[in-house]
């Protein structure tokens, strides 16, 4: 093999190492952190796709999580709730999020 050849396959590798490091490097969500601490040594992501599941739509999602949540005592906020259903719907069952309702006040 030619050297141009052998440096051009060494630099190649070392950017697609570099990449796949920069890759892994991704800050994890709280919902992650909170999922994978709390709730990963029981629910695997099979457990997410069986046919039964009670999870329809982000509502039910969040009613899910907060159940869970309850029956195990881990007294989360709502806002922690809220990014644990968000780390699920991100990463296995994308169901619509509803959007914000903005509530008007009447002029006075």
């Amino acid at each position: 093999m030619k050297s141009s050849s052998v440096r051009t396959l060494l630099l190649a590798l070392c950017m697609a190492a570099g990449a796949g490091a920069q890759a892994q490097t991704t800050p994890a969500t709280r919902g992650q952190l909170l999922y994978t601490t709390h709730c990963n040594a029981c629910h695997t992501v099979q457990m997410h796709w069986r046919t039964l599941s009670l999870a329809r739509d982000w509502d039910s999602l969040k009613a899910q999580v907060r159940r869970w949540q309850n029956a195990t005592a881990l007294a989360w906020s709502e806002d922690d709730i809220t990014e644990v259903a968000r780390h699920l719907n991100d990463t296995i069952y994308q169901f619509p999020r509803p959007t914000a309702k903005l509530e008007l006040k009447p002029l006075p």
